[in-house]
């Protein structure tokens, strides 16, 4: 019997039985081996139902049960099968992921999640130093990351595991950064594609590159001691992690529109609760009180993530003037974050 058009449209708005009860970001493969494993659907039933090869379906079946070693694919595959998961497609997952894997694109960096613990921790290593910590990973994100393998190298007898980014994760970043969308999602959905001239963008575009900040933080003075220590690093990193999370608000800020007049910090209220409002909040007074060329120099290179040698030509500076006045203005940051401790926490 031939299956009508209207049939085959059905079947593409109602979830498959090896898909019943499962989020739409789970890949075809992981819903095979649960289907299997967990509900006993037979290898031929399950490769009738996907339209491929029983050889196909067992091969998936396997690999992801070796996968399991894994801690996190272990404890995400476990998550499933208690129904314990958000109901969230794949273009949500994607975008939850995408700060993340911007952080995880950088050199030296990794997330760090460790057996006991209910949230991971994206840290960088330093040279001659302690690895500096950059943001808290919700677990849960940890895990549906793993299993779609967009980072991996957890070692199943480390307390501590350490994730870095795959390919398939960095393949996935570039579409983002691109304006496109993940691979399979559907030609109706819309809306996750960033506008050619929004400043988010470019900022995401830089972040496929190493921020100043970070190439700073390697260089030497004359007496070989590094040119940022590690606390005005900090004081820039806590400035960019207020900027990712300003970015998910519903209306993104024209902060080169407000680089045109910067306040004074008395005219920006404290914020007052979480959230991307707060944190857009908390730039604004952190950006206000450092003053107008601070501002715009720490916003540009911790935020925008663009080079000195830009910064410099933007500004008409000498050359390699640029790194002066960041450091100048990270220990005005640090000084603000001093002043505003037991007000912000």
């Amino acid at each position: 019997m031939t299956k009508s058009k209207g049939t085959a449209q059905r079947r593409t708005e109602t979830p498959r039985g090896d898909r019943e009860g499962l989020p739409g970001w789970v890949p075809e493969a992981a819903a095979h081996y649960l289907a299997h494993t967990e509900k006993g659907q037979g290898i031929r039933a399950l490769a009738r139902e996907a339209r491929v090869a029983p050889s196909t379906v067992s091969r998936r079946v396997r690999r992801v049960e070796s996968l399991r070693d894994d801690p996190l694919v272990d404890s995400a595959l476990e998550s499933l099968t208690a129904g314990g998961t958000e109901r969230e497609d794949e273009e949500a997952l994607a975008r939850e992921a995408l700060p993340v894997l911007r952080r995880l694109a950088e050199s030296g960096t990794v997330l760090a999640v460790a057996r006991d613990m209910e949230k991971g921790v994206l840290v960088r290593d330093v040279p001659d130093g302690e690895p500096t910590r950059l943001a808290v990973v919700e677990r849960r994100l940890a895990e549906a990351m793993a299993l779609r393998d967009w980072i991996g190298g957890g070692l199943p007898e480390a307390r501590i595991q350490r994730y870095r980014i795959s390919p398939a994760g960095r393949a996935l970043l570039r579409r983002m950064v691109d304006g496109g969308r993940p691979a399979g999602f559907a030609e109706a959905q819309a809306g996750f594609a960033f506008e050619s001239e929004d400043a988010r963008l470019r900022h995401a575009r830089s972040m496929l590159g190493e921020s100043p900040l970070l190439i700073l933080s390697r260089r030497r003075d004359g007496d070989g001691r590094p040119f940022l220590p590690r606390d005005l690093i900090a004081a820039g990193e806590r400035l960019r992690e207020d900027f990712e999370i300003a970015q998910e608000a519903e209306v993104a800020a024209d902060w080169e529109g407000w680089l045109l007049r910067v306040p004074r910090i008395d005219e920006v209220p404290r914020p007052l609760t979480a959230g991307p409002e707060a944190a857009r909040r908390r730039i604004e007074r952190a950006l206000a009180d450092l003053g107008p060329g601070l501002a715009d120099v720490a916003l540009r290179c911790c935020c925008l993530l663009e080079g000195l040698e830009q910064v410099e030509r933007r500004h008409g500076w000498s050359a390699r003037s640029g790194k002066v006045v960041l450091r100048i203005a990270l220990e005005r940051l640090q000084q603000h974050y001093r002043a505003e401790a037991g007000v912000i926490g």
